[in-house]
Parts: structure tokens; C-alpha cells; sequence
């Protein structure tokens, strides 16, 4: 089986507030360190952020320079470790560019959302596509969520997670978190054996 070519990336734009208005939500610390922290537990190639916000950019490599760079490193070579492999970008299409000039072709684009859509993919679904070694990028909204135009753009969305209540407000970390384990956390075999005996 090949390992899993996975990129994730958390998309501060175009993202919308709790009106549906599409917004460019701020950079959060906490996002950073445990995404980064998620993506190289994981062993994801690359956590990308997504923001066109020029003074968060800057908020965000101030902080990642502080890990990598500077005395955090020093103190927490583990953290060190995780956030070296974040990619600050202003736009989409950016990540895209780079990921395909790796070499390995263009990613297919997958989006994640807290609400139910048709056609969605399942976790189970996706974790055997991944295990074929083909790129994928694996996309988290900030705020409410992604915009239903980013969605739409998308090659794939994911299913929902759900806790069995009707409470559905997970924090995009949390969500992360969940997801990335239900794809990477064991082998495609592992789970299509659990699925026929259970």
C-alpha cells in the first residue's frame, strides 16, 4: 500500500460568519500550533494557511519564526518539529501551484463542512482513495465554515462528523482532529474488515 500524500490547510477566505455573510476570519494561535501538531503526528506533508489578510500573514510567520527560529525551539524542539512544516500562503491557487510542482500531479481538492450535503464522500470512502498515493488536500474552514462557493469548487466534500445529538458546533480544530484520525489512523484493509464484520 502506498502511504497517503495528504496536505492539510486551513482556509481563513473565503470563509463565512454566523449571518452567511462571506468573511476573512482572523489567524488564531491556537490553530496553528495544534493543526501543525495534528499534520506531523499524522504524517501529513505540509499544513498549510490560506489567508489574504497581508498583517495576518505576517501575525503568522512572527509566530511560527518564534518556534522555528528563535528560543521556542530551543525550549520545545517537539513544537519546533510540528510548525516547520507550516506553509503560509495569500491565495488558494498558490498551495495548488506548489504541491503540483512537487512532482506528484495535481492534488484533488477536498472540503469539509458541519452541515449535511448530497453526495458527500465518507470518511471510509476517502481513506481507500488515499491509499491509491494520489495527492490530496484536505481543507478546513475557519469561523462558520467555508463559503458554498469554495465548496462547490471543491473535487470532493466530506461527510459531516456527528456525535449522535443535534449539537453540531465542533471547533475546527476538534474537527481536524477527528477526521485526520478516521483517514490515517489505521490501514484501508484494517477498516474495510471492521465494516464487513460489524
Amino acid at each position: 500500500m502506498l502511504k497517503p500524500k495528504i496536505y492539510l490547510a486551513l482556509i481563513h477566505y473565503p470563509v463565512v460568519n454566523k449571518n452567511g455573510d462571506t468573511v476573512a476570519a482572523a489567524v488564531t494561535n491556537l490553530d496553528l500550533h495544534d493543526i501543525a501538531r495534528l499534520a506531523r503526528t499524522y504524517g501529513a506533508k505540509a499544513f498549510y494557511v490560506i489567508t489574504p489578510l497581508s498583517d495576518q500573514r505576517k501575525l503568522a510567520r512572527r509566530i511560527i519564526s518564534h518556534w522555528v527560529e528563535g528560543g521556542g525551539g530551543d525550549y520545545n524542539p517537539a513544537r519546533k518539529d510540528a510548525l516547520s512544516i507550516i506553509r503560509i500562503k495569500e491565495r488558494y491557487e498558490e498551495m495548488i501551484d506548489e504541491i503540483t510542482a512537487e512532482g506528484q500531479g495535481v492534488p484533488k481538492t477536498v472540503v469539509t463542512s458541519a452541515r449535511k450535503a448530497p453526495g458527500s464522500l465518507s470518511c471510509d470512502r476517502l481513506r481507500c482513495m488515499l491509499a491509491q498515493g494520489e495527492p490530496f488536500v484536505l481543507n478546513f474552514g475557519t469561523a462558520w465554515g467555508l463559503s458554498e462557493e469554495f465548496i462547490h469548487a471543491a473535487d470532493y466534500l466530506l461527510e459531516p462528523i456527528t456525535g449522535g445529538t443535534h449539537y453540531n458546533h465542533l471547533s475546527v480544530r476538534s474537527a481536524a482532529s477527528i477526521i485526520v484520525d478516521r483517514l490515517l489512523g489505521g490501514s484501508c484493509e484494517q477498516h474495510q474488515h471492521t465494516e464487513i464484520v460489524g
